[in-house]
C-alpha cells in the first residue's frame, strides 16, 4: 500500500480526496525538515509539502522509497527537482491553484502604492488627518510586466480593464501569444526604460536572479514603481533601496524578500516608500483549498497509475 506523508497543514478539502483513493494510507504531519524528515520518510512513496519543507540533494538520497513529490503551490524552489529527477522522483506542482489570487494582490498592493493608503492608514489611526499625500492615476500609465506566465497574464489582463498601456518582456513566449494576452512584447531593457509601473512574475532561476537590478535602476524611467509577489531574489535589494534614496524610484511595493523573514529593522521594511505584506500572494482561503485539491488528486494519481498534470521535472 503506498504511503503519502503531508508534511504541510493542508486544507481538508484536498487531504480528504487523497484518503479517498483506495489503496493510499496518508499521514499528516507538521512541517518537518533534517532528520525528522528523513525519518518520517522511512517506508513512504508520496510527499506533499508547502514551503516550509526542504527537500534538498541531502534529504533526497535518503530517501529511497520516495517515488513522488507534491508542492502545494507553483514555486518549487525549496525543492532540488533535479536531483530529484536524477533518482527517477518527480516532482509535482498545482498549476493555476494560485494564479488568480496572486495576480489580485499584485493589483491590490500596485494600488496602494500609487495611493499611498498604507501610510495614510496608520497617520489616520494616529490622529493625523493629512491630505497632502498625492498619489497618481493607473489609468493611462503604462504597467511594464516580466514573465508572461499564468500570473503574469492575469495581472496584465486585469491591468487593461484599468484602461492601462502593457508591454511585457518573456523569453519564452512569442509576439503571438502576447497579442492574444493584449500586451506589446518587448526587450527586457527597453519594457523596463517605459515602464511606470513594473511588476515581477518570472520564475526564480540562476538567470532571473536580480532581473531588476543596479542596470535596471540606472535606465528607468525616474518615477517608476516597482511591485514584486514573486520571488525575493529577482529584485537586488540593495540597487533597490539606493534607487528609493536617490528618488530615482518612487516606491516599491514588495510582497516577498530574498531572505524571509527580513527582520523588522530591514531597511526596506522601514522605508517610507515601501509597501510591505509578508508573503501574502497565495493567502486566500479560495487558492489554498484549490492548490490542496489539485497536488493531492494529482499525487493519487501518480501512485495509482492514473492522469496527472503539473510535473516540472
Amino acid at each position: 500500500m503506498p504511503k503519502v506523508l503531508i508534511s504541510a497543514k493542508l486544507e481538508q478539502e484536498g487531504v480528504q480526496l487523497l484518503r479517498a483513493v483506495p489503496g493510499i494510507e496518508v499521514i499528516e504531519t507538521e512541517p518537518l525538515n533534517g532528520d525528522a524528515l528523513v525519518e518520517a520518510l522511512r517506508g513512504v512513496q508520496g510527499l506533499i509539502v508547502r514551503s516550509e519543507t526542504k527537500v534538498k540533494a541531502d534529504i533526497l538520497e535518503k530517501t529511497p522509497d520516495l517515488k513522488v513529490i507534491g508542492r502545494a503551490g507553483t514555486g518549487y524552489d525549496n525543492i532540488d527537482a533535479k536531483t530529484a529527477a536524477a533518482r527517477g522522483i518527480a516532482v509535482l506542482i498545482a498549476p493555476g491553484g494560485n494564479t488568480v489570487t496572486t495576480a489580485e494582490h499584485t493589483l491590490a498592493l500596485m494600488f496602494a502604492l500609487a495611493r499611498h493608503i498604507p501610510q495614510a492608514n496608520e497617520k489616520l489611526h494616529k490622529g493625523e488627518f493629512d491630505r497632502k499625500l498625492i498619489g497618481v492615476e493607473l489609468t493611462g500609465k503604462t504597467l511594464g510586466v516580466l514573465g508572461l506566465g499564468n500570473i503574469g497574464a492575469v495581472v496584465a489582463h486585469r491591468a487593461l480593464g484599468l484602461r492601462m498601456k502593457v508591454i511585457g518582456y518573456d523569453p519564452v513566449i512569442d509576439a503571438e501569444r502576447a497579442g492574444e494576452i493584449g500586451v506589446d512584447l518587448m526587450p527586457l531593457e527597453d519594457v523596463i526604460r517605459q515602464a511606470d509601473f513594473l511588476t515581477v512574475h518570472t520564475p526564480m532561476l540562476p538567470e532571473t536572479k536580480h532581473i531588476v537590478g543596479k542596470r535596471a535602476f540606472e535606465i528607468c524611467k525616474p518615477g517608476m514603481r516597482l511591485i514584486n509577489c514573486a520571488r525575493g531574489g529577482l529584485v537586488d535589494e540593495a540597487a533597490l533601496l539606493e534607487a528609493l534614496n536617490s528618488g530615482r524610484v518612487a516606491g516599491a511595493a514588495l510582497d516577498v524578500f530574498e531572505k524571509e523573514p527580513p527582520g523588522a529593522d530591514h531597511p526596506l521594511v522601514q522605508h517610507p516608500r515601501v509597501v510591505c505584506t509578508p508573503h501574502l500572494g497565495a493567502s486566500t482561503s479560495d487558492a489554498q483549498t484549490k492548490v490542496a485539491e489539485i497536488i493531492c488528486r494529482n499525487v493519487g494519481n501518480f501512485l495509482t497509475g492514473k492522469e496527472y498534470v503539473g510535473r516540472v521535472n
